[in-house]
């Protein structure tokens, strides 16, 4: 078969229904598409067997994440092009059960572009997703146990790896970037300093950061505002890396790290909360305890920090919605809704929402500086932990960084008082000064 090439070409045009934009090399060294354009690698027929069986995103992720595909050329440019036929897609027109997949292979069309892969996958059993995919437990959502569990699967995968990745800072979440030249650990230096700020922070003030990460934003506040920091996250390794970098900073007794989840924490009340980047893995069916659990956590007074990432809505819809390679490989559980659902279920919880800041061009700015550091330190990345997980973080981050870039998801910081009886917010009167 040495035209493998020409001929997924050809199979791949009919069933999309528009000339494939970028160049597919096949098994067998055989090339076809337009020149000059990012070459879609298929390094086995394995690759067309998880399309056939989980068509989709959902099949092209397992083949990524396995190596049965690859990308030659500029993964962002490749991306972009291939993602009018998959990913930005109208949604009305992309299967979305298997209702909706029989539905599509009743198609003669589809039916016939079947029949022809099937010649080509080679013998006709169902791969085995990667072992790179997530484990869960049964029952509901969003369980103390099963939220520990969707933690553990993402971050704890090495300290090391992810000071590779995210540099010395040791931020994951959006930067705030001054220009592109900036550095990323001043952009990141530059983001948790203007948290510190619409927090008000000063000496003494207490501050609850859930979902503290490797602790980066507990030091700050502690250090350089003097606040004391109840800092609590569910990875036994994270919480290990913050203890260690409190104590070496001279802090430890101005930071308490704690593995406990944000619904657990009994000892308020607080000044401040923040919340960077964790609310994403609340969910729908645990948002309103959330916000209201955080609102019962503040004084009379105090100000929420709740920096979260968010989709564009649908029509006649706002509520939330899974990606499946994000559920499957990168945040099992996670759920993203529209800002203004999230500002409107924390006004719900009592909440007086003051300023809303859109931030997104500045998190595609701080992806492609991860994407840029895991590819500078990639076979120590692989080495860490696997050549799958590798590739899974390199597709979800260059990926993530587009779908900023083009307005598919957005990330706001939320400023949120819990306003006491005098109606007094404690603000000034121009709020974007921070003083």
């Amino acid at each position: 078969m040495a035209e493998a090439a020409r001929r997924l070409t050809a199979l791949a045009e009919r069933a999309l229904g528009a000339p494939l934009p970028v160049r597919v090399r096949a098994w067998d060294r055989s090339e076809s598409g337009p020149p000059g354009t990012p070459v879609l690698i298929v390094r086995r027929r394995r690759a067309l067997r998880r399309l056939l069986w989980q068509p989709g995103e959902l099949g092209l992720a397992r083949a990524w994440v396995a190596g049965d595909l690859d990308v030659e050329g500029d993964l962002y440019e490749a991306l972009g092009l291939l993602a009018g036929f998959f990913w930005e897609r109208d949604d009305a027109a992309r299967p979305t059960g298997p209702t909706a997949v029989l539905k599509a292979l009743r198609d003669p069309e589809i039916r016939a572009v079947g029949r022809e892969l099937l010649k080509l996958t080679g013998p006709w059993t169902p791969p085995a997703p990667p072992a790179e995919e997530a484990r869960r437990a049964g029952g509901p959502l969003h369980t103390l146990r099963r939220d520990k569990q969707a933690i553990s699967h993402h971050y704890d995968v090495g300290n090391t790896f992810y000071e590779h990745v995210l540099g010395p800072s040791m931020v994951y979440s959006c930067a705030y970037w001054e220009s592109p030249e900036s550095t990323l650990e001043e952009a990141q230096r530059a983001k948790l300093d203007l948290v510190c700020r619409k927090l008000a922070l000063k000496p003494g003030t207490r501050l609850l950061d859930v979902g503290c990460g490797w602790g980066s934003m507990a030091l700050h506040a502690a250090r350089e505002y003097g606040a004391d920091v109840v800092a609590v996250t569910l990875s036994e390794e994270q919480a290990a890396y913050a203890r260690k970098r409190a104590a070496e900073a001279g802090l430890a007794d101005r930071i308490e790290v704690r593995v406990q989840d944000y619904r657990e924490v009994s000892d308020g009340p607080f000044d401040a909360v923040s919340s960077i980047g964790m609310a994403e893995h609340v969910g729908s069916a645990r948002y309103a305890e959330y916000a209201a659990g955080l609102y019962a956590l503040l004084r009379p007074g105090g100000r929420l920090l709740n920096h979260q990432i968010a989709r564009r809505p649908l029509k006649d819809e706002d509520g939330y919605r899974v990606d499946e390679f994000i559920d499957r490989y990168v945040f099992p559980d996670g759920e993203l809704a529209p800002v203004g659902r999230t500002v409107a279920q924390l006004e719900e919880a009592g909440f007086e929402v003051r300023d809303v800041e859109a931030l997104r061009e500045h998190y595609a700015l701080t992806l492609r500086r991860w994407v840029a550091n895991l590819e500078a330190h990639w076979d120590e990345a692989v080495r860490l932990t696997s050549p799958g997980r590798a590739r899974v973080w390199r597709l979800y981050m260059a990926a993530s960084a587009l779908s900023f870039e083009r307005n598919r998801i957005g990330v706001n910081q939320v400023l949120a008082i819990r306003t006491p009886e005098s109606g007094d917010p404690g603000l000034p009167l121009r709020t974007r000064s921070w003083n």
